[in-house]
C-alpha cells in the first residue's frame, strides 16, 4: 500500500482499472479531505456532506469501470466536478436561490485588511463578520454563488472553476464580477459592517 503513495493519479486508475482495489483506496484517500471541504462549504451540514462524498465516491468507482474517466492529469478537478454536479442536483431540486440587482462600490470584499489583519483582540469581531459574510454568498444566484466558494473557500484558480462548472473563464471571471457587485449591494441593504478603514 506505501508503495502505491508514489504512483501517479493515472497510474493508479490504471491499476484499478486492472482490479486492483487498493489501487482507488489510494487514489480517494490521496482528495477525501479537500473533497469533503468542498462539499461542506456547499452544504454547510457535516452528515449531508459525508453523504455526498460517499455518493461522489460510488459515482466515481462506477464511471472508472465504465471507462468515462478520460481527463489524464486532471482527476482531482474530476472528482470535484462529481461532488460539485451532485450538490447543484441537490439545490435544484430542494431550493430557490434569491436574486438581487446590480450596483458598485470602491472595494474588494475579499482583499480587505480586515481580513488580513488578526489579532486576539478582534478575533470576535472577524468571526461574526466572516459568518454575515459567509451567509450573504447563500444570498447570491446560484452560479455567481458557485464561483464564489470555489474561488474564496475552495482556493481554487478562475482556469480551474471554469473547467469544473464547464463553462469559458471569461464566464467564470464575469460570474465573480457579478457575485462581488451583488455582495456589495447585499452589505448596505443588510447594513453588515466589514470595518472598512
Amino acid at each position: 500500500m506505501n508503495s502505491k503513495k508514489n504512483l501517479t493519479d493515472n497510474e493508479l486508475v490504471r491499476m484499478f482499472k486492472q482490479g486492483d482495489k487498493q489501487a482507488l483506496n489510494e487514489l480517494l484517500s490521496r482528495y477525501s479531505s479537500n473533497v469533503y471541504s468542498y462539499i461542506l462549504i456547499m452544504v454547510k451540514n457535516p452528515d449531508l456532506a459525508k453523504d455526498f462524498l460517499q455518493e461522489t465516491y460510488i459515482k466515481v468507482f462506477d464511471s472508472i469501470k465504465r471507462g468515462k474517466y478520460t481527463e489524464k492529469g486532471a482527476f482531482f478537478y474530476w472528482v470535484v466536478r462529481i461532488a460539485h454536479n451532485l450538490v447543484i442536483d441537490y439545490y435544484r431540486r430542494n431550493k430557490t436561490f434569491p436574486t438581487v440587482s446590480n450596483d458598485s462600490m470602491d472595494y474588494d470584499l475579499f482583499n480587505s485588511s480586515r481580513f488580513a489583519d488578526k489579532n486576539a483582540e478582534d478575533e470576535m469581531i472577524e468571526l461574526q463578520t466572516y459568518s454575515d459574510l459567509r451567509n450573504l454568498v447563500e444570498k447570491l444566484p446560484q452560479e455567481q454563488k458557485e464561483v464564489v466558494l470555489l474561488r474564496h473557500y475552495g482556493g481554487l484558480s478562475f482556469k480551474e472553476i471554469a473547467k469544473i462548472t464547464n463553462v469559458s473563464i471569461n464566464t467564470a471571471l464575469g460570474r465573480m464580477r457579478y457575485a462581488l457587485i451583488n455582495l456589495r449591494k447585499l452589505i448596505v441593504k443588510y447594513k453588515i459592517n466589514l470595518n472598512y478603514d
